[in-house]
């Protein structure tokens, strides 16, 4: 089963050449649909400015972009609206997944920093909603907002549960 992203935007790696940017900017549908996949109440605007270059002396490709938002979050403690500004720079190397013909997958350290791509498409719009998310704050909260432990309610013994349930007109 096949996970949909909110907002999509291929380039296959042949179409790339010497280099390529990209500016993206979402329309109201996908930014609604962005929005419900981040858990946001709203996303009044969303930029993102990504170049995309094979990186010399290997096989790999290096993204590098800019991503800019306005983004309303919800307050963890309150629920009221929280406005988030995002301005966020980042680089990400790609290299081309190598088709896998043995049983054993050996992890290698190098293998951390860089993103596979698979089929030979590279999913702008999806990197660009990743630095979003995580740019986001995972916990907002308000200034000022405070959270109070309610008081833990006194122990009723079971005695006092059944002189509760006893009738009020029945002395002793």
């Amino acid at each position: 089963m096949s996970v949909t992203p909110p907002y999509s935007e291929i380039v296959r790696i042949n179409q790339i050449g010497a280099g390529l940017q990209r500016r993206l900017e979402p329309d109201a549908d996908a930014r609604k649909r962005i929005a419900r996949a981040l858990d946001l109440q709203g996303l009044e605007d969303f930029v993102a400015e990504l170049d995309l270059a094979p990186t010399p002396s290997s096989s790999a490709w290096t993204l590098k972009g800019r991503v800019t938002a306005h983004a309303v979050q919800t307050c963890g403690l309150t629920l009221e609206p929280l406005p988030a500004e995002v301005d966020r720079r980042f680089s990400i190397q790609l290299v081309e997944s190598a088709p896998q013909e043995a049983d054993e997958i050996e992890v290698t350290q190098d293998e951390d920093d860089v993103d596979p791509i698979e089929d030979g498409k590279i999913d702008l719009g999806q990197y660009a909603v990743e630095q979003l998310a995580l740019s986001l704050d995972p916990f907002p909260r308000k200034p000022g907002a405070a959270f109070v432990q309610p008081e833990e309610p006194a122990e009723i013994s079971p005695f006092a549960a059944l002189k509760a349930l006893k009738p009020r007109d029945e002395q002793g």
